[in-house]
């Protein structure tokens, strides 16, 4: 079955932990990405020690990484820019990489950076991480933060423009309410859960879950377990729960997942690396989902949105 992740911050950590993605000791390496057919957002994620003056600088050392991967790995791994790039990589028994961005930082206020990272690869920016930044507020800063700057409106209209893929996961409710009405194009929530079944602040309201479903939008369930359950002691089951629920108040058409590895700390039980992914499609049919509702769960969600915002 084709599986598509939302976000996964691995290039981070071969950067800071001096792996290779053959040697990875985290949750994701080659052999597990490559198990069958797939795609993946790896995120260049901007930690806030780098928010002053080097944002960009870290930002382009990680693109740098990913394309030192596929280059080489190119017999397994593809570049892949559209949602036919992907579907031609996995043609070709080859596993799609997609880049991504987290946290608008890493433009340091010029439309022209947003404009040379796409050049570079760069499909997909979450435009804020936990603060506010010059787009907008994140979720700590909570309501009070405001929502979109001038300056984030024009992003989120250069991002139409350039066929990139907007992500609202980590910004604040403002924020959110105000990219749906800047974007033309459906847009994503990579790694966010439903607020209902675990109350925090990372999480999606109802209200939130429908109006970004009725835009043709996608939300990725997360794996962290603080976004999972309030004691923390999460396991597979819950993501499952999750991901019934989003199905539920948003239709099938807008769980997808969004796992975080390499990006959370702690991990559900049954889910402890990215070569557990499949066995949420047993867990499904368990639930009594069809399999053509499972395969959008699993990638189709992601890819359909590929396909009508990449172009």
């Amino acid at each position: 079955m084709f599986v598509f992740d939302a976000h996964i911050d691995t290039l981070m950590r071969l950067i800071d932990c001096r792996e290779t993605l053959e040697d990875a000791q985290g949750h994701v390496s080659l052999s597990q990405l490559v198990q069958g057919r797939g795609a993946q957002f790896f995120a260049a994620f901007v930690d806030p020690k780098y928010y002053h003056g080097l944002a960009m600088h870290r930002t382009v050392e990680m693109i740098d990484l990913f394309w030192q991967i596929l280059d080489d790995h190119r017999d397994v791994l593809a570049f892949a820019g559209s949602a036919k790039d992907i579907t031609e990589a996995n043609s070709q028994g080859r596993f799609a990489c997609l880049l991504a961005i987290e946290g608008g930082e890493a433009l340091e206020g010029k439309l022209s950076s947003l404009r040379m990272f796409h050049r570079l690869g760069v499909r997909l920016l979450t435009l804020t991480w936990n603060f506010r930044n010059q787009l907008a507020a994140g979720q700590t800063e909570g309501p009070e933060g405001g929502g979109l700057s001038r300056f984030g409106l024009q992003v989120v209209e250069e991002m139409n423009r350039l066929k990139m893929i907007v992500d609202v996961s980590h910004l604040n409710e403002p924020g959110f309410w105000d990219v749906l009405k800047v974007s033309r194009d459906p847009i994503v929530a990579s790694h966010s859960n439903a607020r209902a079944l675990c109350d925090h602040p990372r999480n999606l309201s109802d209200e939130q879950i429908r109006a970004l479903a009725d835009r043709g939008g996608v939300i990725g369930v997360n794996f962290c377990c603080a976004f999972l359950r309030p004691d923390y002691q999460a396991s597979v089951e819950d993501v499952v729960d999750q991901i019934a629920y989003l199905i539920k108040v948003g239709g099938e058409d807008c769980a997808a997942l969004g796992s975080d590895f390499d990006g959370i700390t702690e991990t559900p039980a049954g889910l402890e690396n990215y070569g557990k992914i499949r066995s949420l499609v047993g867990l499904l049919e368990r639930k009594g989902y069809s399999e053509a509702v499972i395969e959008k769960v699993m990638g189709g969600n992601l890819l359909r949105l590929c396909a009508q915002v990449l172009g």
